[in-house]
């Protein structure tokens, strides 16, 4: 796959650190590197560990739904997939501002940084 723009005529969010771009799932990388660092937000649902990871991530998905509202945002895909069974393109969204969405949810401690060499507990 080639890195680019990616049009979206609809783009939502699914989690905290995924989106969704006219039905398929897109994942944030943040300012990282494909496999090496990105972005990590609490999981929903199911897939949390803990009560309080399920509401960190309510909160979250807020913050970037807000964002995703926003006129005039870019998404770039960084040409990398992701390893999980869907293969989610690794994606960065820029605001309009040329801010970053991901390093966004960082600074504003919605998420946290990803390595490949450590997991996050959000239940700690």
């Amino acid at each position: 796959m080639i890195a680019g723009l990616i049009l979206c005529a609809s783009l939502t969010a699914v989690d905290g650190d995924t989106v969704k771009c006219d039905g398929q799932n897109l994942r944030l990388l943040g300012e990282g590197v494909p496999f090496v660092s990105g972005i990590d937000t609490p999981e929903v649902g199911s897939h949390a560990k803990c009560m309080k990871e399920r509401k960190l991530a309510l909160i979250a998905k807020g913050r970037l739904k807000e964002m995703l509202a926003e006129k005039g945002l870019r998404v770039m895909f960084s040409g990398a997939v992701d390893k999980t069974p869907s293969h989610r393109p690794l994606v960065n969204i820029y605001r309009m501002n040329g801010e970053e969405i991901g390093k966004k949810l960082l600074t504003e401690g919605f998420a946290r940084s990803w390595s490949s060499k450590q997991r996050n507990d959000w239940c700690d």
